[in-house]
């Protein structure tokens, strides 16, 4: 029986994360997530357990509240890359979860690696 778009995804998003964690090196982990309506980052310290900076399309100082469209995944891109160098990050592993690296989830870490982040 074929799998569903669910399973699927469930299926590339572990494959993609246990690859990672083989190459972690020490590096934050930069994992973004895609809904519908919105795109968001983290910046996370997976050996501490906790997030050291964040980014979204949620936070109306953006400009780009409830959107989720290329130019406003290069915004979040950009923002992350501030906000990693404020918290003293310069490089990470890009986290694409079980999204295909393509439209705007490659925005977002072009967007990440021309603002300064090591992805």
């Amino acid at each position: 029986m074929a799998l569903s778009k669910r399973e699927l995804f469930q299926k590339r998003r572990m494959r993609v994360r246990s690859k990672l964690r083989a190459v972690n090196a020490g590096r934050p982990r930069l994992s973004v997530h895609r809904s519908n309506k919105n795109i968001s980052v983290q910046l996370i310290d997976d050996a501490q357990g906790r997030t050291l900076a964040s980014a979204s399309t949620l936070e109306k100082d953006l400009g780009f509240f409830g959107k989720n469209n290329v130019e406003a995944a290069a915004k979040v891109g950009a923002t992350i890359a501030e906000r990693a160098k404020a918290a003293g990050v310069t490089e990470a592993y890009f986290d694409r979860g079980g999204f295909l690296f393509h439209g705007k989830v490659k925005a977002l870490a072009d967007a990440a690696r021309e603002g300064g982040l090591k992805i």
